[in-house]
This record gives C-alpha cells, structure tokens and sequence, in this order.
C-alpha cells in the first residue's frame, strides 16, 4: 500500500495522535489537508478535515473502512506495542492469537479503528510462496480448509 487517508474532525489532535503514537512525522500541511509519513517504509497517512463535515464519529458499521491496519514483525513488538498504548492511555483490546498470527486493536481520536499485527510462520510461508508461483485458487481453498482444520483439531473446536 502507498498511502491512506482519513477524514477526521480535528486536525491537530488527529495529527498529534500519529505523530506522538504511532511515530509518523508531518510532511506537509495544505491547511485542511496534513500528510505524515512513517519514515522506515515511506508510507503516507493523508489527514483531511472536511468543511462540511457533520463531526460525526467513525463507525466501521457503515460501509467503506474498517479498520486500517499496521505489520509488526513479531508477537514480541506486538507486547511492546501493548506497553507503549497502555503508558500513552490510549485505549485497545489486549493481543488476540488467531489463525494466521496474532493482533492488537486500538481506536484514534475520532474512534477509527486501528490495528497491529504479526503474521505466523505458516501465513508468511504462503506469502513466499505466492510471490515465486502462480497457485491456482482451488490449491489455494483446499490447502486453507486443511491448515483451519488442523488449527480446530489441536484447540478441540469442532468444524463446520
């Protein structure tokens, strides 16, 4: 992904929130348009207050964004992550394991959803793989239905 951009009610506090949490720095600033840029991977968050805006705030119940979500390399920056949320107050939902790696949500100050995550060493397997070949999607379907049934035995749930 290059960039996202967000359409949030306050500017500034939008803007000290990514800065101050996340670590983004302002690149620009065209008045009611900021963009930040997280440095390490040239990503670009564009920040954008709408004059006719109603201020509402988000909700991912409408149709359009989500949630917006962030990589982490590892479980480990995940619980660094959690340290650092929790020291700034910034609300989230503690680590969750899932299939294909764990993650950790948070909200900003317009209640956008946002998310930290860590992929497995099955997931990011597939991701190599599926960089070097073309597999078709039937490979694709049966080898998941295989690995979420295999991941249901060892944690006892019964399958669809």
């Amino acid at each position: 992904m290059d960039h996202a951009s967000l359409s949030v009610n306050d500017l500034d506090r939008s803007e000290h929130f990514y800065t101050s949490v996340l670590g983004l720095i302002r690149l620009a600033n065209f008045g009611t348009v900021r963009i930040l840029l997280h440095r390490p991977t040239s990503f670009l968050l564009a920040l954008v207050r709408h004059e006719d805006a109603p201020g509402d705030r988000f909700t991912e119940l409408n149709t359009g964004l989500d949630h917006l979500g962030f990589s982490v390399s590892s479980r480990d920056q995940l619980m660094a992550w959690e340290r650092r949320l929790d020291d700034l107050g910034v609300e989230y939902t503690p680590i969750r394991d899932m299939e294909f790696g764990a993650h950790l949500n948070f909200r900003d100050p317009d209640h956008i959803a946002l998310e930290l995550s860590t992929s497995n060493s099955t997931l990011t397997g597939w991701f190599d793989e599926l960089r070097e070949r073309d597999i078709p999607q039937k490979e694709i379907d049966a080898r998941l239905a295989e690995y979420l049934a295999l991941q249901r035995s060892a944690a006892g749930t019964p399958g669809p």
